[in-house]
């Protein structure tokens, strides 16, 4: 797991700790802010995804080409 996807997932969860705060108190505001945050956390956990899932392309690659 690296940085993009472990942020991600904390983001993810203070989302989900702002919308059911908000729900409980009727702030619909706070609701809406955790909804957006989770939101923004899952994005940046798949682009941590893909980013490792390209690194590990180049490293084949240059596997290949080294001839391993």
């Amino acid at each position: 797991m690296n940085k993009d996807e472990l942020k991600g997932k904390a983001q993810k969860a203070k989302g989900y700790v702002k919308e059911e705060a908000g729900e409980l108190t009727g702030d619909r505001d706070l609701e809406a802010e955790g909804r957006s945050e989770r939101a923004i956390g899952a994005a940046r956990e798949k682009f941590g995804k893909a980013r490792k899932k390209v690194g590990e392309a180049v490293e084949e690659l240059g596997d290949e080409i080294k001839g391993e």
